[in-house]
């Protein structure tokens, strides 16, 4: 079997070419660590978002049974009776 010596420029790109793979791994884990942290992240927001239309609901019943049926303005707490 003969054994021949690569030249620098060869052995230089194939160590490059390594280089530049381990980094493309090495980035392409980074992206999928983040993803992953923000699907955890948007499953959080979306529990969050269930328990303030819970709340939300429950709120607006309670008013309604307080003072019935009609419109609250903000600005002012006032609230006007639809009759």
């Amino acid at each position: 079997m003969e054994k021949v010596l690569l030249e620098k420029q060869e052995l230089d790109t194939i160590k490059e070419i390594q280089q530049t793979e381990l980094n493309l791994v090495d980035q392409l884990g980074s992206i999928e660590y983040q993803i992953q942290t923000l699907r955890l992240q948007k499953d959080n927001l979306r529990q969050e978002i269930i328990k303030l239309q819970t709340k939300s609901q429950k709120f607006g019943d309670d008013l309604q049974q307080k003072y019935g049926d009609g419109n609250i303005n903000i600005e002012t707490g006032e609230f006007t009776k639809i009759d």
